[in-house]
């Protein structure tokens, strides 16, 4: 054991000494890349969507697919979501032959589901629901132009999502309301957020949300699959965006609201084709 003692430094010598003969020199450590400023962040998420000024000339959009909901994802309702600037939105499913509808003007919401002793209900959105509405952002979100629309945008580090390195962004809203986004730090998607949510009873959680299998759309980037998990912890609901239609032509009833409970209204065409043929994947 002693010679193993005294023989370690001579070896460690000659080795030193060995490498200064030849000349060699250790290889430098490669500094770390600096982490984005969140300025950047949204600038590239920005770019990654398509661009400010692509986005901007979509008015109006359409999808149709269907959402899978229960174990397994056995349910299948069909859907049909409609968007227009700046913030309007219509949200149609149709399970077991019967209509709902949800619609926000930029204002005001309504939802008109089967029930009650005409057959249909009509309820005026909540408060919360309204707030829920505004900070969705419509057509762009609630990142691109996020000063204009008053929003207080903070960057608390990197976390890994589903085996992904994302920045984490903290988003409060005029209203109080908070959101945190993930973004993918190598291609700037939107990987997921969350949103505080309240039930009947007042109770409070956590929605998260899941945006996956983005393509590119004529020059636009959407995900195709969006996840949402209730707090509950029941099995998430799978929207799965079939078709897509940009700057589509709507009646102008689409997003006022119900003049006669129960009278379908007829939507709009969406006739694009597949959009997974329409460029590579994305993740």
């Amino acid at each position: 054991m002693a010679t193993m003692i005294r023989t370690a430094p001579l070896l460690a010598f000659m080795l030193a000494l060995a490498g200064a003969a030849t000349g060699a020199e250790p290889k430098p450590t490669p500094a770390p890349t600096p982490a984005p400023t969140l300025d950047q962040i949204v600038a590239r998420y920005v770019e990654a969507r398509g661009g400010a000024q692509a986005w901007q000339r979509i008015l109006a959009m359409g999808w149709t697919g269907h959402i899978e909901s229960g174990p397994g994802g056995s349910q299948k309702i069909p859907f049909l979501m409609l968007f227009r600037r700046p913030n309007a939105t219509r949200f149609e499913v149709v399970a077991q032959n019967q209509r709902s509808v949800r619609i926000f003007d930029g204002h005001h919401g309504w939802k008109q589901r089967p029930g009650g002793e005409s057959g249909v209900e009509l309820n005026e959105y909540t408060p919360e629901e309204v707030r829920a509405a505004l900070d969705s952002g419509g057509l762009d979100g609630p990142l691109s132009g996020y000063q204009a629309k008053g929003i207080k945008l903070e960057l608390q580090g990197a976390e890994i999502i589903e085996q992904r390195k994302a920045w984490k962004l903290k988003l409060t809203f005029p209203s109080g309301d908070v959101q945190w986004h993930w973004i993918d730090a190598e291609n700037y998607h939107d990987l997921r957020y969350d949103r505080e949510v309240r039930n009947a009873m007042g109770m409070s959680g956590v929605v998260s949300v899941y945006l996956r299998d983005y393509h590119t759309v004529e020059g636009l980037s959407v995900p195709l699959l969006i996840e949402t998990r209730a707090p509950s912890g029941q099995a998430p609901d799978r929207m799965i965006i079939e078709k897509i239609a940009f700057n589509p032509t709507l009646s102008a009833d689409t997003f006022e609201r119900p003049v006669q409970a129960g009278v379908r209204h007829e939507g709009v065409v969406i006739n694009t084709g597949d959009p997974r043929g329409s460029g590579a994947p994305q993740r």
